[in-house]
């Protein structure tokens, strides 16, 4: 399985879990990389047809449906906008007085559940704390600090940290140098991303560029000043500024070691704000050259 490669450490936790028949009711996976596919997993786990050493199969049709988000007794919530809606909760509570349609089981998993209004939150703590026999809850969130103390305390905590490793090899095996893999790996949150990263030409582009910017920046600041109108024309689009802030910050944070660091990243930073305030691309960094 990818996920046993993903998060090795963790895939093997779950199966021993899974074995041992003891899968809690609540958990909270905190951290992007590849939860939610664990989260589909053991929602899979819970109907599949054909297990192999408590492992679902993928390839029932279960296991199918689930994967394909189309199974009625696994229900996957997500931000409509910004927020869970306290509604969207309450509807969904409803459905755990209820049966399941295909079984006795019934899971629901909630992304980005650090987006639940407050009173959608409060509302959890019933479930958690009376759940059912046959019915589990698995919220995912990347900021856990937003979590209420109260949910976090009822739920079983489970940490998905980035596998940088896995990450560099996949790009490199899209063909990147190993400098360019390690980089676009500390900035992909997973497979996918790195996957778009490393077929976007433009953000290779922008990442030479800013990596030569900020080596000019530390040597001498009249060059990087006459150095500004190039990544200005470089970067004409506003997703493509975007990036070249992003990236700037990175490679400025990876010279950390030198005095001028902080003053150059609070630089970065306030040239980020006036590009916001609509002053112009160039104008703002010339401003952080200059600062």
């Amino acid at each position: 399985m990818e996920l046993e490669k993903l998060q090795p450490k963790i895939f093997q936790e779950f199966q021993r879990i899974l074995q041992s028949g003891k899968l809690s009711h609540a958990y909270l996976f905190s951290g992007d990389f590849a939860s939610f596919e664990m989260a589909v997993l053991l929602a899979q786990s819970r109907f599949c047809d054909s297990p192999i050493d408590a492992l679902p199969c993928g390839q029932c049709r279960s296991c199918r449906l689930i994967a394909e988000n189309d199974f009625s007794d696994v229900k996957v919530i997500e931000p409509e906008g910004q927020m869970i809606k306290t509604a969207t909760i309450r509807d969904l509570l409803r459905e755990f007085s209820s049966s399941g349609f295909e079984g006795q089981s019934q899971v629901f998993i909630i992304r980005d559940a650090d987006k639940m209004h407050t009173n959608a939150a409060n509302s959890l703590l019933k479930f958690i704390e009376e759940p059912q026999s046959d019915t589990y809850m698995i919220l995912l969130t990347q900021d856990e600090s937003r979590i209420l103390p109260t949910i976090k305390s009822r739920t079983q905590i489970f940490y998905f940290p980035k596998n940088r490793a896995y990450l560099i090899q996949q790009l490199e095996q899209e063909g990147l140098l190993k400098s360019q893999a390690e980089i676009l790996a500390d900035l992909s949150k997973d497979p996918t991303q790195a996957k778009e990263f490393a077929q976007n030409n433009k953000l290779l582009d922008l990442l030479k560029a800013c990596e030569r910017f900020t080596a000019i920046l530390f040597d001498s600041k009249n060059l990087a000043y006459l150095e500004v109108s190039r990544l200005t024309q470089l970067a004409s689009e506003k997703s493509e500024q975007e990036w070249v802030f992003q990236l700037l910050t990175f490679f400025l944070s990876k010279n950390y070691d030198k005095r001028e660091t902080l003053s150059y990243l609070e630089a970065i930073y306030q040239a980020k704000k006036m590009w916001f305030s609509n002053v112009s691309f160039q104008n703002a960094l010339e401003y952080m050259v200059i600062t």
